[in-house]
C-alpha cells in the first residue's frame, strides 16, 4: 500500500485462469480416447451372406474358438440386389487371422443326420463363426458359407480325394470309417462331366492319416451289405452310423504290404466291397477265352475261376464286343467268355515273368486234357464259376485262338451231363411200343389175379382140413402119442430099473463069451478034437520059445 499518500504504481496482469485447466484436461483425454480407440481397431472386412437371417448390426459378435474377435457394423444389399453385405469391424490383434483361406459362416440352430449344433444360439443368439489356416494373402472381402463346414480350417490331418463312376453316390458330411471307427469325413463333392465321374473331397482326421498309404484302398460301407455270389451268401456290416447314411471304410488288404505315406489331395478309387478292394492287389492277368456251348446264365463278370476248389483267377468279361458272332440262331454256336489267370494267387511273381511261366504251363496241360466248365457255386442263386480240372481220359488237342487269345477248351457241366441223360432215358421211353407193352402187362395183371385167385382156394382148403382136424380130436390124439413116448423114454433113462437090468444082463453075457474063449480056440486048432480022443497038446502061447525038452 503506499504510504505518506504517495501515488499507487500501475501494472498490467496477463494470466490464463485456472478454470480452463478443466476442459483443457478433458479435450486431452478424450483425445488420447479417440487415439487409443483408433489405434487399436482392427480392420473393417466384408462379408457376402446368402441371407442376413438372425445377424443384427451393433450386435452379433465375430467369434473364432469361442473368443469375440469382431462385431457387425452394417448389413445392406448388394449393388445386385441378391445377396447380403456385411460390414464387420475386427479387433485389432485379427489382422494377421484376415487370409484368402478365412471362412465365416453364420451359427443358427441345425439339425440333420450328423447330429444337432448351434443350440447354445437360442440363449445368446446368431453369432458368425470363423476359421483360418494362417496360409495364403492378407483379404478384406470374404463370401460365407452357406453352412458350417464339415472340417474347419486348420483342424490337423489330411485331405484326400475319393472318385468314383459307380451307382452308389455319398453326400456331405458322410463318415469315413476305419475298423469300426469314424475318423474322417466327406467335405465336399465335384461332378467331372467331361469325365463322368464324380470326386469327393474327404478329410481323415490326425492322428488316423497316418494311416493312408499308397496301397491303401476304400470301399464302400453303407448299410447292410447281403452278397449272394457263387462263393455263398455274406452279410456285411460296418457301424450303426452307416446304417442310418452311407460311408466308406479304408484299410490296407491282407497279403499287402503297407507302403509309403501319402501326400496331401491324393487321389483314391472306391471300390463296391472289400472283396473286389483286395483284388487290386492281383495287378498281372494271364488271359484266356473258353469256348461255351451251355448257356451261361448266372455267370457274372468277377466270378471267381478255380482249379480243383482253389481260386487261381476271375471272369474278366461275357460275350465281349467284335467276337465275330455273327450266326446266334445257328446250331453249334459257343459264347466266348475271357477269363483272367493271376499269377500273384498261385506262387508267382504278380508281374510279366509270372505270365509267362503261366503260359508255358498251360499248353503243356491243354494238350494233356486240361479242360473248362461251368459249375454251380450257389443252388439258391443260380450263380456259375469256371472250373478247371484235368481229364486224362480226353483226346490230346492242339492250341486254338480266338482273337488274340489262346483257348482252353470246355466240356459240359454236371447239369448237362444229367440233362443229356435224361433227355437218352426219355428217348428210350419214347421208342417203346406202349400198345404191345399194355397188352404184355394186362395179361400179366390177368395170370396174377388167376394166382391170387388159386392162392385163395388153396387157403381156404388148408382151413378146412385144420378144421376137420380139430372136429376128429387129432391134436388130442397126438398129445396123448407124445405123453407115451415120454414115459417109455423116462422107462429106459439112466438109474431107471429097466436100464439096470439091461446093463446086468450084458455083463453076464459078456462072462460067458469069456468062459467060452478056451473051447473056442480049441476048435480053431483042431476041429476034430470034439470026435477023436487024441493027446492034447499043450497051447503054446505066442511068442513062447521052442523048448523040445517040453
Amino acid at each position: 500500500m503506499p504510504k505518506n499518500g504517495e501515488p499507487a504504481e500501475l501494472k498490467s496482469v496477463t494470466s490464463i485462469s485456472k478454470i480452463w485447466l478443466v476442459p483443457i484436461v478433458a479435450l486431452c483425454m478424450g483425445a488420447w480416447m479417440f487415439y487409443h480407440q483408433w489405434s487399436n481397431q482392427g480392420p473393417l472386412i466384408n462379408i457376402v451372406f446368402e441371407n442376413a437371417s438372425g445377424l443384427e448390426a451393433g450386435k452379433t459378435k465375430i467369434k473364432m474358438h469361442n473368443v469375440d474377435v469382431g462385431e457387425v457394423k452394417t448389413i445392406a444389399l448388394t449393388e445386385d440386389l441378391q445377396k447380403v453385405l456385411v460390414t464387420a469391424r475386427m479387433s485389432a490383434n485379427s489382422d494377421g487371422l484376415l487370409r484368402e483361406s478365412t471362412e465365416f459362416w453364420s451359427v443358427n440352430p441345425r439339425i440333420s443326420l450328423n447330429g444337432v449344433s448351434g443350440l447354445n444360439t437360442l440363449v445368446s443368439g446368431t453369432y458368425i463363426n470363423m476359421s483360418t489356416n494362417l496360409e495364403g494373402p492378407s483379404s478384406r472381402d470374404f463370401v460365407a458359407l452357406s453352412a458350417p463346414p464339415i472340417t474347419p480350417s486348420g483342424t490337423p490331418g489330411l485331405h484326400v480325394t475319393l472318385n468314383s463312376n459307380a451307382e452308389f453316390a455319398f453326400k456331405e458330411g458322410d463318415p469315413v470309417i476305419y475298423k469300426g471307427l469314424k475318423v474322417g469325413e466327406f467335405e465336399s463333392i465335384y461332378f467331372n462331366f467331361d469325365e463322368r465321374v464324380v470326386y469327393y473331397n474327404t478329410f481323415i482326421q490326425a492322428p488316423y492319416h497316418k494311416l493312408i498309404t499308397t496301397n491303401t484302398k476304400f470301399w464302400n460301407s453303407s448299410g447292410v451289405q447281403m452278397d449272394l455270389s457263387a462263393n455263398g451268401v455274406k452279410v456285411r456290416m460296418s457301424s450303426i452310423e452307416t446304417l442310418i447314411t452311407n460311408g466308406v471304410a479304408f484299410g490296407v488288404p491282407d497279403g499287402m504290404p503297407q507302403g509309403e505315406r501319402v501326400t496331401d489331395r491324393t487321389y483314391f478309387n472306391i471300390h463296391e466291397s472289400y472283396e473286389s478292394a483286395a483284388e487290386e492287389r492281383y495287378k498281372a492277368s494271364a488271359k484266356y477265352v473258353i469256348l461255351v456251348d451251355d448257356t451261361v446264365r448266372g455267370l457274372h463278370v468277377g466270378a471267381p475261376v478255380e482249379y480243383r476248389g482253389i481260386q487261381i483267377g476271375k471272369v474278366l468279361d461275357i460275350n465281349p464286343p467284335n467276337s465275330n458272332q455273327q450266326k446266334w440262331l445257328d446250331s453249334g454256336v459257343a459264347i466266348p467268355v475271357i477269363i483272367g489267370i493271376q499269377p500273384g494267387r498261385i506262387e508267382q511273381t504278380d508281374d510279366n515273368a509270372g505270365i509267362e511261366h503261366i503260359t508255358r504251363q498251360m499248353r503243356t496241360w491243354i494238350k494233356n486234357g486240361f479242360r473248362a466248365s461251368l459249375q454251380s457255386g450257389n443252388l439258391l442263386t443260380g450263380a456259375l464259376f469256371v472250373n478247371l480240372e484235368q481229364y486224362p481220359n480226353e483226346t490230346s488237342s492242339s492250341i486254338a485262338k480266338f482273337q488274340d487269345y489262346e483257348v482252353i477248351p470246355s466240356i459240359s457241366n454236371e447239369f448237362s451231363q444229367i440233362t443229356e441223360k435224361v433227355s437218352a432215358i426219355l428217348d428210350n421211353i419214347n421208342e417203346m411200343d406202349l400198345a404191345q407193352l399194355s397188352v404184355a402187362a394186362n395179361q400179366m395183371m390177368a395170370d396174377i389175379s388167376a394166382s391170387a385167385d388159386s392162392m385163395n382156394n388153396t387157403a381156404d382148403d388148408f382151413a378146412g382140413t385144420l378144421r376137420q382136424m380139430d372136429e376128429q380130436n387129432v391134436s388130442q390124439k397126438l398129445a396123448s402119442a407124445l405123453t407115451g413116448i415120454a414115459q417109455l423114454t423116462q422107462g429106459f433113462a439112466t438109474g431107471s430099473k429097466t436100464n439096470n437090468e439091461i446093463n446086468d444082463t450084458l455083463e453076464t453075457l459078456q462072462q460067458r463069451l469069456r468062459e467060452l474063449q478056451p473051447l473056442l480056440l480049441e476048435l480053431n486048432q483042431a476041429p476034430n478034437s470034439l470026435i477023436f480022443d487024441k493027446q492034447r497038446k499043450p497051447y503054446r502061447q505066442p511068442g513062447a520059445s521052442n523048448d523040445k525038452s517040453q
